[in-house]
């Protein structure tokens, strides 16, 4: 899922990385991405009653994470919205468990301009549910504005919601991995990765 070259992200930057949620191709990947998810939320005590997955790579993640809690014995609704609201049958736009008076954890893949995941807060709130946290694969430590002293996506969108944003991955732990094969042994491309991603933390990213 994490892949390195050349790649334009939605906010125009060149990145010489890129999470590509897309390559999650099997239910045993899909399986351990969720365990992870569910892994953070214990962790910080902040167990959900419903997990919600904006459309649409959000969509598999809650369903993937309450199965999750299911295995370990934990009944966690799951509740997700359509991009645009259905006219016929049931009708609506959201779809799944009732939010009204329930602790709801987001979860979405990475936050870039956090669009989504505001949106599905606007429709958390406007069901009655509480949303208790958002939690993201990765975090790209990206700053909102050119400025050094401007906050990271994170920070900015904590903020804002009132709630704790928590990644299973943040771009220190990408440098940390580049800097080693996993056998102690430096490899040269994990080196000019490492390079550029140095460069590009110094240009856009927040350091903490």
């Amino acid at each position: 899922m994490l892949q390195f070259g050349d790649f334009t992200l939605k906010s125009g930057r060149r990145s010489p990385y890129f999470f590509n949620f897309g390559k999650l191709t099997s239910g045993t990947a899909l399986r351990t991405l969720a365990a992870g998810y569910r892994a953070v939320l214990e962790q910080a005590d902040l167990i959900p009653n419903v997990v919600f997955g904006p459309a649409y790579k959000g969509i598999p993640l809650a369903v993937a994470v309450a199965m999750d809690w299911a295995a370990a014995g934990r009944a966690v609704g799951i509740t997700y919205n359509r991009k645009e609201p259905k006219a016929h049958g049931e009708g609506g736009q959201l779809v799944g468990a009732a939010l009204a008076g329930q602790r709801v954890a987001l979860l979405d893949d990475v936050l870039t301009a956090g669009t989504a995941l505001r949106e599905a807060a606007q429709l958390i709130k406007a069901e009655g549910g509480v949303l208790q946290s958002v939690v993201i694969t990765m975090d790209r430590r990206e700053r909102v504005r050119p400025e050094p002293s401007a906050p990271s996506a994170v920070q900015a969108l904590e903020d804002e919601l009132g709630v704790p944003v928590r990644s299973l991955l943040r771009l220190e732990d990408v440098l940390a991995y580049l800097q080693s094969t996993g056998t102690g042994e430096p490899n040269a491309d994990h080196g000019r990765w490492h390079d550029q991603l140095v460069n590009y933390q110094a240009e856009y990213c927040v350091r903490t």
